[in-house]
């Protein structure tokens, strides 16, 4: 279950898993980036490069497979979700990278415990990588939320990105919040390659600033659990390098 009930499920993906954003938007001709240096990720260190945001949502969760709105609170990781983890901690092992972070919530802290004890990296945590707090809807199924909620259900399907749920946020302190954090973590990290460990509405708002997309516009693409997601965020632009990776869990 994504974060964004109502704007990011049930739409058909536009891209396959793994399948290049670049490649998609320009023809299946995938546009070379000048200004990422060939040692990149690396050794490189220059100033001008953009930093490689490696983005991994959190392995399935119990609350997932009973598509309950987790937001700021928490269900614990199926076995699949941890088999997912250690799927994707084997992938990651493949890569050199500076940093490794994750949201503060359980679920992707179990993760990123996950992917450090295979790479070695200390996890650095930052609160702001956390999903969209959901006030009264968190726990709750979309039609236990109609149920028990149907005026604040109503409004919240409405597509307003400035109405929060009542005790939580709205889209456009989410988005706010973790574009602010993600240009922090790259002015860190300037021509570096990193990891990140956060959650499906995290990735949209990723997936919105990359490609220039208004806020409240829905979005056609699939949230998949433990998937690999890359990201070259630079001070002019950001761009999406893949969505969606997700070979290692086959």
């Amino acid at each position: 279950m994504t974060g964004e009930i109502g704007s990011d499920m049930g739409f058909q993906p536009l891209t396959t898993p793994g399948m290049s954003v670049q490649a998609f938007r320009h023809g299946n001709q995938p546009m070379k980036n000048k200004s990422r240096p060939a040692e990149y990720g690396q050794d490189a260190h220059v100033t001008n490069a953009p930093t490689e945001c490696i983005v991994v949502r959190h392995g399935e969760t119990v609350w997932n497979l009973e598509e309950r709105l987790q937001g700021h609170q928490d269900s614990p990781l199926t076995q699949n979700g941890v088999r997912q983890a250690e799927a994707v901690a084997q992938r990651l092992c493949a890569e050199q990278f500076e940093a490794l972070y994750s949201s503060d919530l359980p679920r992707a802290r179990r993760t990123a415990e996950i992917i450090a004890n295979r790479t070695g990296h200390p996890i650095r945590i930052d609160a702001r990588l956390r999903e969209r707090n959901f006030g009264i809807f968190e726990g709750l199924t979309k039609s236990e939320m109609a149920e028990r909620y149907p005026e604040e259900y109503r409004q919240y399907l409405s597509g307003d990105v400035d109405r929060p749920v009542p005790d939580g946020e709205s889209r456009r302190v989410k988005y706010v919040r973790v574009t602010a954090c993600f240009e922090d973590l790259a002015a860190a990290h300037i021509g570096r390659r990193i990891v990140v460990v956060t959650h499906g509405g995290v990735l949209a708002d990723l997936f919105r600033r990359s490609l220039e997309l208004p806020l409240g516009a829905p979005l056609r693409c699939k949230f998949h659990n433990a998937s690999v997601n890359t990201f070259f965020i630079g001070t002019a632009e950001w761009t999406l390098g893949t969505w969606g990776e997700i070979g290692h869990l086959r």
